[in-house]
């Protein structure tokens, strides 16, 4: 892959949504009047005056806030080629999806919710718009990312938003690839200038069926069914206090084994710009007032990447303090991760029976198949 660093990145998968509510009646009446021009008009070549009269017919049909405004076709511009994009429409008005149709008969948000995430899966293409026809899936790249990596951050989601996949020549980005790819873009200056871009990507992303938003992070619905299956419970009862107070022992500790003036991460030894503390026998698995809840026992501090890994029970931890990891993960990040150990110092008797608890509950629930690799009997 080419040297990026610091580069000013542009060719990225473009998405900026004229519409956020795909159940309002303004999508579903924008996408019938498209629908019925390509059907009145599906003899003609496509041309400049072709393209115009399809946004006349939405200006006409469809007014939009800008309508009463001299040149309203920008909007109508906007509209068309995010019908495109999702792949609603194809480009050059050549037809649409077939399942558009059962969009618009759909007679629940629900049923909508279920073709629309068929539509973008199928047909969406983030680099296309209305003269511009690209067989890449953006969309597709993404599920197959999120089925390895486990959960996505909007800095993930971004950094992923500036791979060119044709370059890339995989099916999907592991851990390792989103990292290279974040050291070698100038991300945070993507997300600056292309906030609302990645704001609508993530929006789209949380109307797809099995994704699943939370705590900034995009997961499948089941994962986070499992993680957070009373996550406003918890966000209710979790007193924010207390979990400040947990989080600063567990970088109090931290400093104090690396004699280090800023927390690192337990396991890599580095100081990140975000560290989590991350719950060992999850909060939602403690009863109301139990100790567990902030004993700093029951936490690492850990680096993002590997809190999601642990939070979703693709690693835990041996007595040892090696990594025991899923055999689900790729064997070269299996092969990765094996370098990396929780010192002796961070592992204490109290830990270390919580620890006992995630291998059994969350790794071991996950991935029975592993759980003999640790408990032979």
């Amino acid at each position: 892959m080419k040297n990026r660093v610091n580069q000013t990145y542009e060719d990225y998968w473009n998405y900026t949504a004229a519409f956020t509510d795909f159940d309002g009646d303004k999508f579903r009446d924008t996408l019938a009047c498209v629908v019925n021009f390509i059907d009145a008009h599906i003899d003609e070549d496509y041309s400049a005056e072709k393209y115009n009269a399809v946004q006349m017919a939405l200006q006409a049909e469809v007014p939009c806030r800008a309508a009463r405004l001299v040149n309203a076709l920008p909007s109508q511009r906007k509209r068309l080629n995010q019908l495109v994009k999702l792949g609603f429409i194809r480009p050059f008005l050549k037809g649409y999806a077939p399942e558009a149709i059962d969009f618009l008969n759909a007679a629940t948000d629900r049923r909508r919710q279920s073709i629309l995430s068929k539509i973008v899966y199928k047909y969406a293409n983030l680099l296309n718009a209305m003269t511009n026809d690209i067989q890449t899936r953006q969309l597709t790249f993404f599920i197959k990312s999120l089925e390895e990596v486990g959960s996505i951050s909007d800095m993930d989601l971004a950094t992923l938003m500036t791979i060119d996949i044709e370059e890339f020549g995989k099916e999907y980005a592991t851990r390792d690839d989103i990292s290279r790819q974040y050291r070698e873009v100038d991300i945070e200056g993507f997300v600056s200038r292309k906030y609302n871009q990645v704001g609508h990507l993530k929006n789209l992303l949380g109307k797809l069926d099995d994704l699943a938003v939370h705590d900034g992070s995009i997961y499948f619905k089941t994962d986070a069914d499992r993680l957070f299956s009373d996550a406003a419970q918890k966000s209710a009862v979790r007193d924010p206090y207390l979990q400040r107070v947990y989080k600063y022992e567990l970088e109090e500790e931290s400093c104090l084994h690396f004699g280090s003036e800023v927390p690192k991460c337990m396991l890599d030894g580095l100081s990140h710009p975000v560290l989590i503390a991350s719950h060992i026998k999850p909060y939602s698995h403690c009863k109301e007032g139990d100790v567990a809840q902030f004993d700093v026992n029951n936490g690492l501090l850990l680096n993002k990447a590997f809190d999601s890994l642990f939070d979703l029970g693709y690693i835990t931890f041996g007595d040892d303090g090696a990594i025991i990891a899923s055999e689900a993960l790729d064997a070269d990040l299996q092969s990765y991760l094996s370098g990396y150990r929780l010192d002796e110092g961070f592992l204490n008797p109290g830990r270390l029976a919580y620890m006992e608890y995630h291998r059994r509950n969350v790794f071991g629930k996950r991935f029975a198949a592993n759980r003999r690799r640790y408990n032979p009997g």
